[in-house]
């Protein structure tokens, strides 16, 4: 075992940030030597944000988002389109369709998809918030945003059976080609996907 190079705060510091997404060990080492070297300009004032934004960030009650307020800004938009609801897996879903600026409407966040192998199931989902909004908001339709995986497309047909009784036009994302993509690189599946999907020219 090799000895510590630094001291009891740096080796947590590390071990926090390679519990990061995309960082490992190495990249977590990096990342701490660069903070430790700008401490006043970067190292400062990011762990003032990050100390504000674990006092001041909640989940907003309506629709899963996570926001400074509840309702979140999306939710307490009067501009958007209330009678569309898209369904995302995650926050990070969410915040890529509003980067895309695609969607007009309002969105809700079921925190993952089902997945038995992992042990999730509905109850593990926000499934039920979803089922009350539905039933009580005046809505035409409800776009099914979630990822073309297995899981993911287990999720949306059991969101669709759920949701079966009411009058209301469920649809889901496009699957295929994406723009830009050449069909040497693509795989089988979206190769496939794409095929089925075919739209008039």
């Amino acid at each position: 075992m090799a000895d510590r190079v630094a001291g009891p705060e740096i080796e947590r510091l590390i071990q926090l940030l390679a519990r990061l997404p995309g960082l490992g060990p190495r990249s977590a080492r990096r990342a701490a030597l660069h903070l430790m070297r700008k401490r006043e300009d970067l190292l400062g004032p990011l762990a003032d944000a990050m100390a504000l934004a674990r006092e001041r960030i909640v989940t907003c009650s309506a629709c899963g988002n996570i926001d400074t307020i509840d309702p979140c800004t999306i939710c307490c938009d009067v501009r958007r389109d209330a009678t569309t609801l898209v369904v995302v897996e995650t926050v990070a879903d969410l915040w890529a369709l509003e980067r895309a600026a695609v969607v007009r409407g309002r969105y809700h966040v079921l925190g993952g998809v089902l997945s038995p192998l992992d042990g999730v199931g509905p109850d593990d989902l926000n499934l039920a918030g979803l089922v009350d909004r539905v039933s009580g908001a005046g809505l035409s339709e409800i776009i099914l945003a979630v990822n073309a995986t297995v899981d993911g497309q287990t999720t949306a047909h059991y969101v669709t059976d759920l949701l079966a009784h009411l009058d209301l036009k469920v649809t889901r994302l496009a699957h295929g080609v994406p723009v830009g993509g050449e069909l040497d690189y693509l795989d089988e599946g979206t190769l496939a996907a794409a095929m089925r999907s075919r739209t008039a020219f």
